[in-house]
């Protein structure tokens, strides 16, 4: 069963503005809903120079496809 309850979190805690439709201990999943942007990592171009890198053959058939490709 899925039931939603209004609420507010404040200090740590989660306070519900209305009675739950349960009354046995269930697993909950809490959404916040906020109007704040999320702060991400400032991207820094070229960070992974170095870290990555294609092979020479990386364009050659694969040999798992050879016998595919030789029929055309």
């Amino acid at each position: 069963m899925l039931a939603t309850v209004k609420g507010y979190y404040e200090k740590g805690k989660i306070t519900l503005k209305e009675k739950a439709p349960l009354h046995t201990k269930t697993e909950v999943i809490v959404t916040f809903l906020t109007e704040d942007k999320p702060v991400l990592d400032k991207r820094i171009p070229g960070a992974l120079k170095g870290k990555i890198s294609i092979p020479d053959d990386f364009n050659n058939p694969l040999d798992d496809l050879k016998s595919i490709c030789n029929g055309i």
